[in-house]
């Protein structure tokens, strides 16, 4: 493995000559849709904060093919611990964009009740996709906690945990590829090297000739591929896996790629991301890459590339539909979910809580009791 050398698959052109993916059409092309899906849900997700009906959201728009061709190294019974740019490794296992549009307004049907910020996905079914973390580099470490409980108890899973170049930074990062090491815990580090940490250049981050070279100091095998190739990504993530599952222990894979938007709707990257890096990384664009590459193949057509894109786009919609109509957690909301029996301080807490609400005339409040 090289931590310098970029590896890559599809040519310019989308050619591979004699790369076999060992994907069957229906695997391409599912890859496909979801590189397509994930595009929506974050133009749609886009749309809607600029509109002033969702409060946040991260752009994933150019790390597409990192996550999903991850994702897709993976069975779903593994467990995720993903970046917040990690919008396709739910929907590339079938977590339902609905259920993520949920998250994004907060409301009652969002599995963290609205408790969460908007892209803070979590979810058990169909997958394990723990929490999505806003402090920089926790979930690393709670990746490397989980995939060791996994080898103690001698469970056949394999947990991945991505994260941007600014997580390697972090505290988490460094003690998580220790112990990973010391403890050949089954687990794949993913690095989204987008070339911003918010609007610290890569330069300004670290004086290392990569990311991949980090892990070498604490024993783990690292490799460098391109981040825009699904291919390459997935190429590496499967080796990565194969060797977490057969107790090898774990491997960090840089993906070079690049952010083609804000770190988030927060954010306005024309402050600090020369024009002429956008228009380089415009003509790499991972999904023009991948369509490239399946036209080149014969696995795609122009009218099945229609129905896929306009398939899309109509679930995203109506995810937003059923989301807008979704009703807004309950005042009660605040209470539960964390002890078994309410502390009698938080009881009384709640009681004034409703009281109040009573007073103020807030629905939320029902008929003004407490009702835990």
């Amino acid at each position: 493995m090289s931590t310098s050398q970029l590896k890559s698959v599809i040519q310019a052109d989308g050619a591979s000559p004699g790369y076999d993916p060992g994907l069957s059409d229906a695997e391409l092309l599912h890859m496909y849709r979801t590189l397509l899906l994930t595009r929506a849900f974050d133009d749609m997700c886009i749309k809607l904060q600029r509109s002033g009906r969702i409060g946040f959201s991260v752009p994933n728009r150019g790390i597409e093919a990192t996550s999903v061709g991850t994702a897709s190294a993976f069975r779903k019974d593994d467990w995720f611990f993903p970046s917040y740019r990690d919008f396709g490794v739910g929907l590339y296992h079938g977590v339902d964009p609905t259920d993520m549009m949920h998250n994004m307004f907060g409301n009652k049907l969002d599995t963290s009740k609205g408790r969460q910020m908007p892209v803070h996905f979590s979810f058990v079914d169909p997958i394990h996709l723990v929490s999505i973390s806003s402090p920089i580099g926790t979930h690393i470490v709670q990746a490397v906690g989980a995939a060791y409980a996994f080898k103690q108890r001698g469970e056949d899973k394999v947990c991945m945990a991505s994260f941007g170049d600014g997580g390697t930074s972090s505290l988490g990062f460094h003690s998580a590829l220790n112990f990973a090491g010391v403890w050949k815990a089954p687990v794949v580090f993913t690095c989204q090297n987008n070339g911003y940490a918010i609007s610290c250049p890569n330069e300004m981050q670290t004086a290392s000739e990569s990311y991949a070279i980090k892990g070498l100091a604490y024993g783990v095998p690292s490799v460098r591929v391109d981040g825009n190739d699904i291919f390459a990504v997935r190429e590496a993530t499967v080796a990565a896996v194969a060797r977490a599952r057969a107790g090898d222990g774990p491997t960090l894979i840089e993906c070079v790629t690049f952010r083609m938007g804000g770190h988030s709707t927060s954010d306005d990257p024309s402050k600090y991301v020369p024009k002429e890096l956008f228009e380089h990384w415009a003509k790499r664009d991972p999904i023009d890459i991948f369509e490239k590459a399946l036209f080149k193949s014969k696995k795609l057509t122009k009218k099945k590339k229609a129905e896929l894109q306009k398939e899309c786009e109509e679930q995203v919609i109506a995810g937003v539909r059923l989301a807008t109509d979704a009703p807004a957690p309950g005042l009660e909301e605040i209470f539960t979910d964390v002890y078994a029996e309410l502390p009698d301080h938080l009881r009384r807490q709640g009681e004034m809580a409703f009281d109040l609400a009573k007073r103020k005339g807030s629905a939320d409040a029902g008929d003004g009791a407490f009702p835990l």
